[in-house]
């Protein structure tokens, strides 16, 4: 089972590690505030490049779907990673409430 969470369970975190997973076109459109952008490929291909070990991480894409197989991924190479559910779509919902 993949470890998510809700973006309103998120904001209460004021150090979360956000990662934005999304293009970089799409992450310097709009993103979660605080998020850095590691595209997809490249936190697939080089996970120790820009992870460790010890720090959780939340991930999310546009729907919550790619960031959630990424987690899956990046799971069994140990790493410490959550799926934010419904992704930046769901982030832009709860923005407008």
């Amino acid at each position: 089972m993949i470890p998510s969470i809700s973006i309103r369970e998120l904001l209460k975190y004021s150090n979360a590690n956000i990662i934005d997973i999304r293009s970089i076109e799409s992450y310097n459109n709009n993103h979660i505030p605080n998020a850095i952008n590691i595209p997809f490929e490249k936190l697939i291909i080089e996970p120790n490049k820009y992870l460790n070990r010890i720090n959780r991480y939340y991930l999310y894409c546009r729907s919550g779907l790619t960031s959630k197989k990424a987690c899956e991924i990046l799971l069994k190479q140990g790493y410490l990673v959550t799926n934010i559910y419904g992704g930046y779509e769901e982030w832009l919902l709860t923005k407008e409430d």
